[in-house]
């Protein structure tokens, strides 16, 4: 005999007659657990009205707590799929971070990749596997006048008992002659005498002969910007690099300013590369080396200082001219002294960091690359000549040095990107497209 299908609108004192009717059909039979169903039984429909009766029974806290409980798993659910699936430059691993970041995973997140960052510990000994490439430095016209520009800087040491490989440390002229002067050198060093098989890349900037402009991404600082957050091409045939800044602003404790408008309001005491409205750039404590004026176009601020040398010179690119006190590595860098320094991964974790500085000269310094803790960060930058450093964004996703130049001359749409160090994870395009992060691009002046 086929059992009726159950209707969900059936009154309930309905089911309660045809509950006691079950119930007397099966004492008369005299079923038990271990007999067969006689013919007629009707246990699926028994069944079916004991459950139906006991949700339409369940006291109601117990039904909010359910809804309450199923809305915390569905909108997660929602947000992340969401995340992953919107249109965006970031890969799937990147997003999934983001998302963790933003919904309060972030320690969660840190553990991750703190565990993963171990798992993945650059190798101690060994040789590099490539070269270092060596270039050639433009010749200056006859009768050409060479405008005023900081002397060349002295080269890199190499770690202590570390045989170097060719053109380690030496400083080699890269991109274009302004005004007769060479405005960029680079380099590559190891970052240590124990990870002997890294190259981490530097690069010195002129600031007489290149001006700085920082950039807003499409997620950071947030907010509206007239500043596009990539590269115009009107405005690329001037370009000849760009770098990344720093954290995330709600890890950076510090702020942002760009333009007249502050994104996030900025820290006494932190870590600060300023760029001028003239284009020249320096790294220094604010509220210490730099305070707000009208010349000031754009504050990106990122932790404490990694090195620093107790205030006062160098001045915006050397002028006037002022000897400096040497840096020291930041009291407690290696073990974090109060937070200092943020909680991403711990600074004692060999990760691929970034970091910019100003010299004694006033020169702007980029050091970036793999097996970098925090303090072999500091002591990579002390070795290129930095008095005043800050670090700023980690990670293979996030550090990115590149040199850009036409393949067509005069034709600003042809320009195309070449990576410092190959191994870097980022297009050599990168910044030509919007991108989700600040960063800071340079441009020859044009003298």
């Amino acid at each position: 005999m086929t059992t009726p299908p159950l209707d969900p609108d059936q009154d309930s004192d309905d089911f309660l007659d045809e509950w006691r009717t079950l119930i007397a059909e099966q004492n008369q039979r005299g079923a038990s657990r271990s007999e067969t169903p006689r013919r007629g039984a009707r246990p699926g429909r028994l069944h079916a009205l004991r459950s139906h009766l006991h949700l339409r029974h369940r006291p109601l806290w117990q039904k909010v707590t359910a809804g309450i409980i199923a809305a915390l798993i569905l909108m997660p659910t929602l947000s992340l799929a969401h995340a992953l699936l919107a249109p965006s430059t970031l890969t799937i691993s990147e997003r999934g971070a983001e998302w963790m970041r933003d919904n309060g995973l972030g320690g969660v997140l840190n553990q991750i990749e703190a565990w993963w960052a171990g798992l993945n510990a650059p190798k101690k000994g060994g040789e590099p596997d490539r070269a270092i490439e060596a270039t050639t430095q433009e010749t200056t016209p006859a009768g050409t006048k060479v405008v005023p520009h900081l002397p060349r800087p002295a080269d890199v040491a190499v770690p202590e008992g570390v045989t170097p490989v060719a053109n380690e440390g030496i400083w080699q002229p890269v991109g274009p002659l302004v005004g007769g002067a060479q405005s960029m050198y680079t380099t590559q060093v190891r970052p240590d005498s124990v990870h002997t098989s890294l190259l981490d890349g530097l690069v010195w900037m002129d600031p007489k002969l290149v001006r700085f402009e920082v950039h807003p991404g499409t997620q950071e600082p947030g907010g509206n910007s007239d500043i596009p957050p990539m590269i115009p091409v009107a405005d690329r045939l001037g370009l000849i690099a760009a770098f990344n800044g720093g954290f995330r602003m709600q890890d950076a404790l510090g702020g942002f300013y760009l333009a007249g408008v502050t994104y996030k309001p900025l820290r006494d005491g932190a870590a600060s590369l300023v760029v001028y409205k003239n284009g020249v750039a320096t790294v220094g404590a604010w509220g210490r080396d730099v305070t707000m004026s009208d010349d000031i176009a754009a504050v990106r601020q990122n932790l404490d200082l990694i090195i620093d040398n107790g205030g006062g010179p160098p001045n915006p690119a050397g002028t006037p001219v002022a000897k400096a006190a040497p840096g020291v590595p930041a009291a407690g860098l290696d073990n974090n002294a109060n937070g200092a320094w943020g909680d991403t991964l711990g600074n004692k974790v060999l990760v691929w960091r970034s970091s910019v500085c100003v010299t004694a000269t006033g020169a702007l310094v980029y050091g970036y690359g793999s097996g970098l803790g925090a303090q072999s960060l500091a002591e990579l930058m002390l070795r290129a000549g930095c008095v005043r450093a800050m670090e700023l964004d980690i990670n293979p996703s996030w550090t990115t040095f590149n040199f850009y130049a036409p393949t067509v001359p005069g034709d600003p749409a042809s320009v195309k990107g070449r990576k410092l160090l190959p191994d870097s994870e980022k297009s050599g395009d990168r910044y030509l497209s919007n991108d989700t992060r600040d960063f800071v691009a340079v441009y020859a002046l044009p003298l």
